[in-house]
């Protein structure tokens, strides 16, 4: 029997990254994918593909599709068939170093917020203020034929379907010729005007000039659309919408197709994210060429090319999937991770050619540990993974919270660029423990670096019974990276941590 299985990302290794030491304590485990201090891949954890960007409040938002791990009846990782993604990931930062997973939304299938879609890739979300109140729209693709819109009055949920249908389908007008009805894109306008980009798929012997990419007015609704789609002319189009406004200039990007046939100067090469630019969101456009080359070139992996362009504290970044996790776990069959680099400007309005890297971007700020900090907040981690708590087994209809679970001896996690000032003088934790409990070690800069503390972690008679543990601590200050060394009984599930705080 085929079937799709969820399993933490450390299971789906072909060795053993943990050593033991003589019998006793193992070793900190070892990073896969992400490793210190790169900063790409986003997370290793988990992986998330066709990422799109937020910015509301002082952190950006990233929405992602949920590539979860399938299986063949011997229980072999096969090729990632989309088929089963019905949910869509959520991570944050307010550093753009670590990142806080925000769980999934269930969008789609029996248990979704909008029931008659079947699946949710490449989701596209906007803000808008309406009647005072701030409000947030989260279009998806149902597979290729049509897209939906979700509601909500937080970026993190809960969402619903406001209209029980696509959103856009097969009947919408100036549609009818467009192949894959998916990958949306959205701009709300300085007027308050928006649209929303979306279309892809090469129609037999249109190579250089598909005209499956489209535009359209949303209405002020934000989940209605007005008159017909316009057509995009982008050269060599194939997936992936993206609209930005910079210099009162409106930038579409996309991916360009897999056409191997002869191309005519000046056209975009297979697989990479091109440009158009135009006066208005509805155009005419101007092709002016192309900022990043297939994630095949820098990473030996390549596939699809999906990205989201976004400001964030003055900079312009780009959001990207490689299937760099899955390369490291040695399976690159399809499931994709998302990355970050900077995006550049040039004086005449031109994009600089972006060169992806694992080393990824910079902090924009340092993390504050005096303040309490969600533990799923991470930059590096090894061997555990991030569940919903406090939902009753319902995310989709009411706010949760999450926690790092799966604990076991020699896994840990890790935040950068902490500043302890002057000093710290304790720390404190929120656990729970239906076993033994365990330990938290904490080093700094490595997972066998200088020891600061250790707290005892009891057991508390259930996963979600949860109590705060201290402990003082020594010799900690300045910026540093810092890293969470779980040890306990062998082989055990040890405890969950929701979150933690130091005290000066």
């Amino acid at each position: 029997m085929n079937e799709e299985i969820t399993m933490k990302i450390s299971d789906a290794q072909s060795t053993n990254d943990k050593q033991t030491v003589k019998g006793a304590k193992t070793m900190p485990a070892s990073a896969i994918g992400k490793l210190p201090p790169n900063g790409n891949p986003l997370v290793a954890h988990k992986f998330g593909a066709d990422p799109y960007a937020l910015v509301f409040g002082d952190r950006v938002y990233l929405y992602m599709t949920n590539d979860i791990l399938e299986f063949d009846a011997e229980g072999n990782v096969k090729d990632n068939t989309y088929g089963h993604i019905n949910k869509i990931s959520v991570i944050s930062s307010d550093d753009l170093v670590n990142w806080t997973d925000h769980g999934v939304i269930i969008a789609a299938g029996p248990q979704g917020a909008a029931k008659w879609a079947t699946q949710s890739w490449a989701p596209a979300i906007a803000h808008k203020v309406i009647d005072g109140q701030d409000k947030f729209f989260l279009y998806f693709a149902n597979n290729a034929s049509g897209i939906g819109v979700l509601t909500s009055d937080s970026p993190t949920g809960p969402w619903i379907d406001p209209i029980n249908r696509p959103l856009i389908l097969r009947s919408t007008p100036g549609v009818e010729a467009v192949t894959w009805l998916f990958d949306p894109a959205v701009l709300v306008d300085d007027d308050g005007h928006a649209y929303l980009y979306f279309g892809g798929g090469v129609p037999e012997g249109e190579y250089e000039m598909p005209n499956t990419a489209r535009v359209m007015q949303l209405g002020e609704d934000m989940v209605s659309v007005i008159d017909r789609a316009a057509v995009i002319p982008a050269p060599f189009m194939f997936e992936n919408a993206g609209i930005n406004k910079y210099n009162n200039k409106y930038y579409y990007t996309y991916c360009s197709n897999f056409y191997d046939g002869e191309r005519s100067a000046g056209s975009p090469p297979a697989g990479q994210i091109a440009y158009m630019i135009s006066d208005n969101p509805m155009g005419p456009w101007t092709y002016a060429g192309t900022i990043l080359k297939n994630p095949g070139h820098f990473f030996g992996v390549g596939g699809n090319n999906h990205h989201a362009i976004f400001q964030f504290h003055h900079n312009w970044y780009i959001a990207y999937h490689a299937q760099t996790l899955s390369k490291a776990m040695g399976i690159p069959k399809g499931y994709r991770s998302t990355h970050l680099n900077q995006v550049f400007f040039q004086e005449d309005g031109s994009i600089q050619e972006v060169i992806a890297n694992y080393e990824g971007v910079e902090h924009v700020k340092l993390l504050d540990p005096y303040t309490r900090v969600q533990a799923e907040t991470m930059a590096w981690n090894a061997g555990i993974n991030v569940a919903a708590i406090g939902a009753a087994g319902d995310e989709q209809s009411q706010p949760y919270s999450m926690a790092v679970t799966d604990i076991h001896d020699g896994d840990w996690i890790a935040v950068s660029s902490v500043d302890f000032g002057d000093g710290a003088s304790s720390f404190s934790a929120s656990v729970a423990s239906a076993n033994g409990g365990g330990v938290i070690e904490l080093r700094l800069d490595h997972p066998e670096g200088k020891r600061i503390g250790t707290v005892n972690v009891p057991g508390t008679n259930g996963w979600e019974s949860w109590t705060d543990v201290k402990t003082e601590i020594m010799e900690a200050d300045g910026v540093h990276s810092l890293f969470f060394v779980f040890g306990g009984e062998s082989g055990q599930h040890l405890f969950n941590l929701e979150s933690w705080q130091f005290n000066k």
